[in-house]
């Protein structure tokens, strides 16, 4: 790693929460139903991390976790996935994030959290490696770590020092309803840090959300557009998605899989454009390049739906281009 604070010019620092689902072992049951369930490794940051690493990237998560064997394993897993974890710390009075996750028939997923407070939502400013912030290319964050301080304080900081050093801001706000104190303070508090990210990555939930219409027409997803914007996407699941910047706007197909669990396609999703866009940040201004790019990425999401769980159905790199060269 590169001593002091030069650029690391492909390094990708993902901040936030890193916790354990458990999946019940039968689809399409209630919690209460499930004959037994299977931990699986996940947090939205986490994923993107390893995401990016699978596709052959340079990442790093930062975050706390529980001084506890799930948080010593959950170190270990990004270490096994070639992420550095220089940026985890551990807490020993809390523990490590757990939740519950149902698996609709549909594929979809509902959640059962125990965080009460969990290790996460403890990282204090002072914990930051302030160090490896400023030598990211990229920091990419949600909003859970917005819930509660002193986590929030962090967070804060962390943008501060990214947005300070230069570093690409990538934001994916991963709206998880049952963690907020209520819809109104998700609402708010997702959007007061808005205008400071480089990239937005939004699903249609979330645009309808934060925008109170129920479309994912293009005069709807730009209330969410901001001058300071490089790049806004809006997920469409099985549509693929769409984009816009300041100077081009379209959607790009999503690949026809059969779907089994939609866990992790949209971090899968983000991973391999911010893996992409490293390598070549004319991406933003060029709608061929980023078309190209947004079409792995939509790869990536659909080969993670293909199998349970987020991490272990992260697409290689050899995987999503079998996909994207299919003819």
């Amino acid at each position: 790693m590169a001593v002091g604070s030069s650029r690391d010019d492909r390094l990708i620092v993902s901040f936030g929460e890193m916790l354990i689902d458990f999946v019940p072992t039968v689809s399409g049951v209630s919690l209460a139903e499930a004959p037994g369930f299977i931990k699986a490794p996940g947090g939205a940051p986490a994923n993107v991390a390893i995401a990016v690493s699978r596709l052959g990237g340079r990442a790093a998560f930062m975050g706390k976790l529980g001084d506890d064997e799930f948080g010593r394993m959950l170190a270990a897993i990004l270490r096994d996935n070639d992420v550095s974890d220089e940026g985890v710390t551990f807490d020993a009075g809390a523990r490590t994030a757990l939740a519950f996750v149902t698996l609709r028939s549909d594929g979809e997923r509902e959640f059962m959290f125990y965080r009460n407070p969990s290790a996460d939502m403890l990282l204090t400013p002072a914990e930051l490696d302030l160090d490896l912030i400023r030598r990211a290319k990229v920091f990419h964050y949600g909003s859970i770590s917005l819930i509660t301080d002193p986590c929030r304080s962090a967070h804060l900081k962390a943008l501060e020092v990214a947005k300070e050093a230069g570093v690409l801001l990538s934001y994916d706000p991963n709206l998880r309803l049952p963690l907020w104190p209520s819809a109104a303070e998700a609402k708010e508090q997702i959007l007061s840090i808005w205008d400071q990210a480089d990239i937005i990555k939004v699903s249609d939930v979330e645009l309808e959300f934060l925008t109170g219409k129920d479309s994912v027409e293009d005069e709807v997803a730009l209330l969410l557009w901001r001058p300071s914007l490089k790049l806004l996407l809006v997920t469409l699941g099985e549509k693929g998605c769409k984009y816009y910047t300041k100077d081009f706007r379209g959607a790009v197909d999503a690949f026809k899989v059969s779907q089994i669990d939609t866990t992790g396609a949209g971090d899968a999703f983000v991973g391999a454009l911010l893996t992409k866009l490293v390598d070549d940040m004319s991406v933003l201004q060029d709608e061929k390049k980023l078309r190209e790019v947004l079409r792995f990425a939509n790869a990536c999401g659909a080969i993670t739906t293909t199998k349970k769980g987020a991490i272990p159905a992260l697409p290689s790199l050899a995987e999503a281009l079998a996909l994207v060269e299919k003819p």
